[in-house]
This record gives structure tokens, C-alpha cells and sequence, in this order.
């Protein structure tokens, strides 16, 4: 059963038991570019440029759904649940419940989607050269997008997929995902501002100056603002890692019976996620022996978090 469409976005399907939604912004986006690329097929007398155009936005959003729907498969082999992809004016964005595990699964999770791109580019390029018309001119140029659309997303730098890659690597070197996030973030914001300055020193003026110009503001805004959204997670990130089951724990009361019980070791998003998996008021915390530590109070690591917040 799938459930209500996010505020703002068209539901037109589902696959796999992903809702597939888009914003209105994406039909805004497909005829912004057959305008702009049907310019770019003029003087071919087998078909009109704007039919070329207009093939070719729509094998780039199927690339794009191509692309998400990697994220998913690599998401739910880690036994994550995933609500919905949505495509928008720049891209898409599979919203996968809660974060992961490990450095490892953030970076097969991340690297799936450029790794789709790249196999879409390639493939479109072997195909290609045994076609022709105007198959074959939509399907050079899908392959050249996707290609392209592979290497900007691996970029070092968030919301992109490269940012994420190399949050985890931080993440697995230093033990530390909060520093990750900030490191991958100022890189997005930088590479935000260099998009914008690259425009504005390689072009002279014109239309095609004010297109690029536009775009680039557009990349570069949708870049600033996921990495001050990953700012703010890095913030919550480093609030959570504070959390010690141990250290709030109540070891002078007795445990009562059929308490649910967790390990006293667990701490910061692990505390979390187990506390979540088994949601009750109060916990028994035991050791490795199967000894009881004390006992754990979900009053008392909510008040933990709301004082870091401070």
C-alpha cells in the first residue's frame, strides 16, 4: 500500500514498491531544456529539432530514475527501507529511512547511483554507432549526459554522491561521521561558488552567457543548500554521539521484571536505533556476561540530547 504523496509532488507510479513522485519543477525543467537544445539540432532534415529535444529530456529523466533506483537496490540490501524517489528541477533524491551502519554501507549506498550513470553513458555509446537518425542522435547525446552527470556526482563534495564517498572514507580513517559531514559539506559549498565564478570568467557575454548563467546559479544555489542542510546533520550527529547508555544509567534501582533489555555498552545512533527497534519507557542494561549494569530511562536520554542542544 503506498502511502500519501509529499506535500508538493505528483505521485505517477511506483517500482519495487518505491513510490515514484515528481515536483512540478521537473516538468518546468524538460521544457526549459527542449528549448534549449533543439538549437543545438537544427539543420537536420530527417526530423524536427525539437522532437530530438524532446527525446532526449526524456532519456535523461529515465536516466535519472536509472540512477535513484541504483541508491534503492544497494539501500535495501543493507535491509534499509526506502519511501520514495522523487525527481525535481536538478535531479532526484531517494529518501531512505534512517542513516547507515557503517562507513561501508554509506559508500556502496552513495557510489551505486554514478556507478548507473556511468554503465547508462557507456552502454548508449556502444549502441550508438549501429543506429541512426534520429535514434542515434538522441541516444550520443544521453550518452554523453550521463557520462557527464557520473563524474559531476562524484564530486568530493555534499549533497552530491562523491560528497557522501567521502564523508564515509572520513568516516572509516578517523572513526569520526560528524567531521566527515563538515569536511564533504564546505567542499559542496565551495564547489558551489566555483561553478557561479567558472561561468562568469569563461564566457563573454550573449545568450548562450545568460543560459550558462542561469543554470550555474541554479546548480550552485541546490548545492549551497544541501550542504547547509549536512551542516545541520553533522550538528545533530555530534549531539547524538554525546549519548552513553553507561553514563545515563540509573544503577542504584533494581530492574524490574520483563523489562526489554539492551547492551550497556551501546552509545550514540547504535543507542538510538536499539532503543528504537524495541520503543518502552525504561530499559535493563547488561554487560557482555549477561550481568545486569542498571537500568536506562528513555526520559533520561531525551533530556541528554535536549541539553546538548544548549
Amino acid at each position: 500500500m503506498s502511502s500519501p504523496a509529499q506535500p508538493g509532488t505528483w505521485r505517477i507510479g511506483r517500482v519495487s514498491g518505491v513510490d515514484v513522485l515528481i515536483k512540478p519543477s521537473l516538468l518546468l525543467m524538460g521544457v526549459a531544456l527542449v528549448l534549449l537544445f533543439a538549437p543545438r539540432f537544427e539543420g537536420r532534415l530527417d526530423s524536427n529539432p525539437y522532437v530530438i529535444a524532446t527525446g532526449f529530456v526524456l532519456g535523461l529523466y529515465v536516466s535519472v530514475l536509472v540512477h535513484e533506483l541504483a541508491h534503492v537496490v544497494v539501500a535495501r540490501r543493507f535491509r534499509m527501507r526506502v519511501r520514495s524517489v522523487t525527481l525535481h528541477l536538478l535531479g532526484g533524491e531517494t529518501l531512505i529511512e534512517g542513516e547507515s551502519r557503517t562507513p561501508w554501507q554509506e559508500l556502496a549506498i552513495s557510489i551505486a547511483g554514478p556507478l548507473a550513470s556511468l554503465a547508462i553513458g557507456l552502454a548508449s555509446f556502444a549502441v550508438e554507432p549501429s543506429l541512426s537518425g534520429t535514434t542515434a542522435d538522441i541516444l550520443y547525446a544521453v550518452a554523453q549526459v550521463n557520462i557527464l552527470v557520473a563524474i559531476f556526482n562524484m564530486l568530493p563534495g555534499l549533497p552530491l554522491d562523491g560528497g557522501r564517498v567521502f564523508r564515509a572514507i572520513i568516516w572509516q580513517v578517523t572513526g569520526r561521521e560528524a567531521l566527515g559531514i563538515r569536511v564533504a559539506a564546505w567542499i559542496g559549498r565551495l564547489t558551489a561558488i566555483a561553478i557561479v565564478v567558472l561561468v562568469l570568467v569563461r564566457d563573454r557575454g550573449g545568450p548562450e552567457f545568460t543560459i550558462d548563467l542561469v543554470i550555474a546559479a541554479l546548480v550552485g544555489w541546490f548545492l549551497w543548500q544541501g550542504a547547509g542542510d549536512a551542516l545541520r546533520s553533522a550538528s545533530r550527529a555530534s549531539r547524538v554521539n554525546l549519548l552513553d547508555a553507561r553514563t545515563l544509567a540509573d544503577t542504584s534501582t533494581a530492574a524490574p521484571a520483563g523489562m526489554p533489555a539492551l547492551p550497556a555498552d551501546l552509545r550514540g545512533s547504535e543507542l538510538l536505533r536499539a532503543m528504537a527497534a524495541v520503543p518502552a519507557d525504561t530499559y535493563v542494561l547488561t554487560e557482555p556476561d549477561g550481568s545486569v549494569y542498571g537500568v536506562l530511562s528513555a526520559n533520561a536520554v531525551d533530556e541528554a540530547y535536549r541539553a546538548s542542544r544548549r
